[in-house]
């Protein structure tokens, strides 16, 4: 029987309980009536239940989330979604010129980081070269953690040692991996035969390169004043279905049903608060260097099509911080100074990555920054956006913006372990400067081509999506 991953209502509901009791939601009356009739938990790693539910809980589903799309939030005040609300909560927003007042109480960087102001308007933008090594970086960390996806924590770390791959330091790799631990901690089914060492030929497909396509097209033919609803058009006419998951799957359902942003982050999602949005905020950050607020602006329309509040603030933070990066004048702990100015204070995300860097800034050994976010963030799926923006946080942080060290730390902490590596590489490739400075291990078996179902563009290589990301920086 077809089981469709991210949309069935009686797996939706199970999430949106978790989501609600997060969101400072009380849904302990309708998770009764919904365990009294006999409702499943939510899946715990997958995006379906195993078995399908009867049509009297399928349409029960239905209607409890509807019911709990309803219920008042205590944190609607300091959480807020719309622009002018997140910004009334900064009080460090960038301008330009700008300095970073939120800098100067912020812990002191390892490694002995410098204190930096965001980049001014005059900053010249990034050379292809730089653009280059950021998207090669993006495809290098994404390829690395795709064969590890879904696995626990555990799994990753006994899987590479049994290849005397721990710490982490290069492509995963089923050589020498005995039978048992394989059946134990299988590789990721789709992955594992585009993505382990010794099946590596070229980038393939993956919705963490495809939403930066994605989102160059959409400048391409939109410019930076795109809105949300051009956002929605582009996707209805060059993003296939199949290659949607989670929130933005949720959201591509409702623009069929007529449903029109920013509902569509809201009507029956419950992953409206997860990473979806974070991976496609890469473009924004590249196209804007030194202007964080206008990166964080343009991540937001994106965003709100598919998320609310910390889901948006994730993508946002993200595209401060590479904004930042990309003028190739900060050192990787002033660009995630910047990134937080763009995320209300008193959030759960801000909290989280204010932890998460204090953590590795202070903690020599990176599993236990590992093992301690992952039991401070143990209520979180590991899908959610606090506790995997905090994790690549922390391992920048640590690896004082090395490369190898970015993406291998980001992929070794678990959860998003391939979106997680991706954006941990593509803010370590445009602080590396240029993709000769990526070590060449690396970069080789991509063979300079990207598959991908979006537009013409299947098998488009780095160099030209740099060509065709630069020419973006330099459009009004």
């Amino acid at each position: 029987m077809l089981r469709l991953t991210w949309v069935q209502p009686e797996d939706l509901l199970g999430h949106e309980l978790h989501q609600a009791s997060q969101d400072g939601r009380e849904p302990g009356a309708i998770a009764t009536r919904w365990r009294a009739a006999g409702g499943p938990q939510a899946p715990l790693r997958t995006g379906a239940s195993t078995n399908p539910a009867t049509r009297y809980l399928r349409v029960l589903a239905e209607d409890l989330l509807d019911e709990l799309a309803d219920l008042p939030s205590r944190l609607t005040d300091q959480e807020p979604t719309d622009l002018s609300g997140i910004k009334a909560h900064c009080p460090d927003w960038p301008n330009l010129p700008a300095g970073n007042r939120a800098a100067e109480a912020a812990p002191a960087p390892r490694n002995g980081g410098t204190l930096e102001a965001p980049a001014s308007a005059s900053t010249p933008a990034p050379t292809q070269a730089r653009l280059e090594a950021a998207w090669l970086g993006r495809a290098v960390g994404c390829l690395l953690g795709k064969p590890v996806e879904k696995l626990p924590l555990q799994g990753i770390r006994e899987l590479a040692r049994a290849t005397g791959n721990w710490p982490l330091r290069t492509w995963f790799t089923a050589r020498g991996v005995p039978a048992d631990l394989l059946h134990t901690y299988p590789w990721n089914k789709r992955s594992a035969p585009t993505s382990l060492a010794e099946n590596i030929d070229g980038m393939p497909e993956d919705d963490d390169l495809n939403y930066p396509l994605l989102n160059l097209l959409l400048l391409q033919r939109h410019g930076r004043t795109f809105t949300t609803t051009d956002v929605a058009r582009l996707w209805l006419d060059e993003l296939p279905a199949g290659r949607t998951f989670t929130a933005e799957r949720i959201a591509y359902r409702n623009l069929l049903t007529g449903i029109e942003p920013p509902r569509t982050a809201r009507h029956r999602n419950p992953f409206r608060e997860w990473i979806g949005a974070l991976i496609r905020a890469d473009v924004h950050g590249w196209t804007n260097p030194g202007d964080p607020a206008a990166a964080a602006e343009q991540a937001h329309r994106d965003a709100t099509l598919t998320h609310t509040a910390n889901g948006v603030y994730a993508a946002m933070f993200t595209a401060a911080t590479i904004a930042g990066a990309a003028t190739g004048a900060s050192d990787v702990h002033a660009c995630l100074r910047t990134g937080l100015t763009v995320v209300p204070p008193a959030s759960r995300l801000a909290r989280a990555i204010r932890h998460a860097v204090q953590l590795a800034g202070t903690t020599a050994d990176f599993d236990t920054v590992v093992d301690e976010l992952h039991t401070t963030h143990s209520a979180y799926h590991w899908v959610h956006a606090v506790p995997n923006t905090a994790l690549i946080a922390a391992a920048l942080t640590h690896a004082d913006g090395d490369f190898t060290g970015s993406i291998c730390r980001a992929v070794s902490g678990g959860l998003d372990t391939d979106s997680n590596g991706a954006t941990a590489g593509s803010i370590a490739g445009l602080l590396a400067g240029g993709p000769g400075a990526l070590p060449d291990h690396w970069t080789s078996p991509l063979k300079n081509r990207l598959a991908t179902s979006i537009a013409d563009l299947n098998g488009i290589g780095f160099d030209m999506l740099a060509h065709l990301t630069h020419r973006e920086t330099r459009r009004p």
